[in-house]
């Protein structure tokens, strides 16, 4: 069920256009699985996809479903026009949102009306206009969601019940710690008289110089006077709030000087530790006095040049001179400053008695964060802080639809993007189905709600139609997506209007339905044609015998690795690398990317779960007829190739799996080969061998047999492809042997057909 709604949905894990770049989605996989699997209602199975972000307060899983309005193709190609790709993705919506709820060919109406059926070109925009709320661009790739699943809430729940009890802790006000921050405000207090103030620094020049000498030495206006207000020639003096401390600033110039100017105040007379950096020169005067040199050719780094600055009280004037020969130009400049804020400084500059409530709040918020006493829950908090980050970085992300104010829509004549001629149009249904009916602008939830009204004649028989499909190998009505006036009229008509309606009254139940079919006397015949069906209904459109096929391509690998004993069974989560052709991927650009298989046995995991590259689609899919996903697939191609048997004998998941199967066997049954040879059977054909197959596949393990105890290391090439061990207690040339046996054995045209 999972894989169909799969390729209905065109679910895929690349963007498909350009760089076909992977995108998380894989939650929206495990939502379709999970509805199944838990019998949702189809209308509200319907209803969360199209919809789900709309609804009131919406759970993570009804997010996750709208992901469903996500799933189209898009491109990030640098050259790409954005108009243009936003007109691809709403004709897409239409077209595929169509066929899938209600099995129709409205695409056909991009440029004109429909032909056949009555559908307009104008039904087609309005109908586009119900997603014009989607949050998407024209050129880019659309932001990924975390999704807290149920496992992830309940660890987070567990990592903030700890948090809430380690933040009470640090907020419990105790008689050791209001004693502790008493005495650290009264140490701090009687320092904070001596924290220096420093203004923004003002800059003046490059004064040029002939060369870099007399660029040092020589006595440029501003080491005779400084007033800010004063220009020299085209050069004055400039604020420059963006010449922050503990930065390295470039200047421009060569041979040239530049001065920087700032004033600094203190309450009382202190030494203020400085470090510097410059290239190239530094001179630094303090109240009018030169109290440093540095006479050097270099390059600018943080902390060249260390100095203690003698402040005395109230306001100090500092002057610096940075000199440079040619070259780089920067200079450095950082003090040592205290680590409380400004703020807190301020209140501790006030008496106790005279704070106020707010401070004292502040002084104990602030004391909370370093007292000694509470550094082991401040440890606490901030491990637990970091594994509710890691956590969340943990998070599996999915494409959801955020709804935004809509965008205007309008027909495009002929679909050419490029004339806005057309007039712009609101959401409505197709005119021949009826209207909505809403005093505001109709949205998506309303346009989900009439997907599944009874006043809709297509959405159930739609779905009750694919369902036959897939339980006796065709439609009651064909196409499968083309209920029109173009495809054949129903079978079986009454039975299809009875399902529909049954699916519906049972409040579509969809295992209900499911049962229906499967329990009936017609789903329960034999495979095996009469000469006289054959006669009457070669092509079994009377349904007078059960249908026989090949398995899809997921289930033709999932069947090999479940009779082998290797498939992994595990429900969900994120898409897994199986083994695949090295470089099949080397004319994947933008960027280059190599396929690295899944580790451990994430390799095993059912075919619904592989990397789905829509421009590489994985080859053994390939070759069974799994679509690209680039658009709807309601049914696929049944092809009979000599590749696929190609791939039968020499993918390695396949010659993994026989060898895994020949282990089985092997440990299972007892010696003799006519014996190994029905154990076979029973398991991958549920059935007894013939004698004749048995005289067969008897020639077959003789010959092998000889084969390998001739070459003995041909056996272990064999048996060294794929991760399954070899059991050291078995002998190699005779699994080799037996291996080759059950390859043939995957390879039967039985062992991949539904019978």
């Amino acid at each position: 069920m999972a894989i169909y709604w799969l390729d209905v949905v065109r679910y895929a894990d690349s963007n498909g256009y350009h760089a076909d770049k992977s995108r998380s989605i894989s939650p929206y996989r495990d939502y379709v699985i999970g509805s199944f699997n838990n019998n949702l209602p189809y209308n509200q199975f319907i209803l969360e996809q199209l919809a789900g972000d709309l609804l009131p307060e919406p759970t993570v899983q009804q997010k996750v479903a709208s992901g469903f309005n996500m799933l189209l193709q898009t491109t990030d190609e640098g050259g790409a026009q954005a108009k243009e790709y936003l007109a691809k993705y709403s004709a897409d919506r239409v077209r595929n949102t169509s066929t899938i709820f209600m099995g129709v060919t409205m695409g056909c109406c991009e440029c004109h009306d429909h032909k056949y059926d009555p559908f307009t070109t104008r039904d087609f925009y309005q109908f586009a206009a119900f997603f014009a709320d989607v949050k998407e661009v024209g050129v880019g790739n659309a932001t990924p969601y975390p999704v807290a699943t149920p496992q992830f809430q309940e660890q987070l729940a567990g990592l903030d019940k700890q948090l809430s009890e380690a933040m009470q802790q640090l907020e419990t006000a105790t008689v050791e710690l209001a004693a502790a921050q008493k005495a650290w405000e009264a140490k701090i207090a009687a320092a904070a008289t001596t924290e220096a103030s420093l203004s923004a620094w003002h800059i003046i020049g490059p004064f040029a110089a002939a060369s870099f000498e007399e660029a040092h030495t020589k006595q440029f206006p501003p080491e005779t006077e400084i007033a800010l207000e004063k220009k020299y020639g085209k050069i004055g003096w400039r604020k420059d709030d963006k010449l922050v401390d503990g930065t390295i600033h470039t200047l421009t110039g060569e041979n040239s000087a530049t001065y920087l100017y700032r004033t600094i105040q203190v309450e009382t007379a202190t030494s203020l530790p400085v470090s510097l950096g410059s290239d190239d020169s530094l001179k630094i005067w303090l109240n009018g006095k030169l109290v440093f040199e540095n006479k050097v050719l270099r390059g600018v780094l943080a902390d060249q040049d260390k100095l203690r600055l003698e402040l005395t009280e109230g306001e100090n004037r500092l002057l610096m001179k940075v000199a440079n020969g040619g070259g780089g130009y920067g200079f450095y400049f950082q003090h040592k400053a205290s680590t409380l804020p400004a703020e807190l400084l301020a209140i501790l500059k006030t008496p106790a008695g005279d704070r106020n409530e707010q401070q004292q709040s502040q002084l104990a918020t602030y004391y909370r964060s370093i007292a000694p006493l509470l550094k082991p829950v401040r440890e606490t908090v901030a491990r637990l802080q970091q594994e509710k980050k890691q956590l969340n970085d943990q998070m599996p992300r999915s494409l959801m639809t955020v709804a935004v104010a809509p965008r205007p829509i309008r027909i495009l004549p002929r679909g050419n993007w490029l004339d806005e001629t057309g007039p712009v149009v609101d959401p409505a249904i197709p005119g021949f189905l009826g209207q909505l009916e809403s005093a505001e602008r109709a949205s998506r939830l309303d346009l989900a709600n009439w997907m599944i009204s009874r006043e809709n004649p297509l959405t159930a028989r739609t779905f009750v139609n694919r369902l036959w499909k897939m339980f006796y190998g065709k439609g009651l009505a064909e196409p499968l997506d083309d209920l029109g006036n173009q495809g054949t009229r129903p079978s079986h008509p009454a039975l299809l209007d009875y399902l529909a309606i049954r699916f519906m009254e049972s409040g579509w139940d969809v295992k209900q339905i499911v049962r229906l079919m499967v329990l009936s006397a017609t789903y329960r015949q034999s495979s095996v044609p009469t000469d006289k069906l054959v006669e009457q209904d070669p092509l079994n459109e009377l349904f007078g015998r059960q249908a026989r096929f090949r398995l899809d391509a997921e289930l033709v690998r999932d069947n090999a690795l479940a009779v082998s004993g290797l498939l992994n069974r595990t429900i969900g989560g994120p898409s897994v690398k199986p083994y695949q052709p090295a470089g099949y991927w080397a004319h994947m650009n933008f960027p280059k990317r190599s396929w690295q298989a899944s580790a451990e046995n994430q390799i095993y995991r059912r075919g619904l779960y592989t990397h789905w590259q829509r421009m590489f689609l994985h080859p053994s899919l390939l070759a069974f007829d799994a679509p690209s996903r680039e658009e709807c697939t309601v049914e696929r191609a049944r092809s009979n190739i000599p590749q696929q048997a190609l791939v039968l004998l020499n993918d390695p998941t396949y010659v993994e799996a026989a060898r895994a199967l020949a282990v089985r066997m092997l440990t299972s049954s007892n010696a003799a080969a006519e014996d190994r040879i029905e154990w076979l059977f029973q398991a991958v054909l549920s059935r007894q061998p013939t004698d004749r197959e048995l005289e067969v596949l008897q020639g077959v393990i003789e010959r092998q047999l000889e084969s390998y105890q001739q070459d003995p290391d041909a056996a272990k090439q064999l048996l060294a492809v794929g991760r399954f061990p070899v059991p050291e207690e078995l002998d190699t040339v005779e699994l080799a042997a037996w291996s080759s046996v059950t390859r043939v054995m995957l390879n039967l045209h039985e062992t991949i057909t539904r019978n």
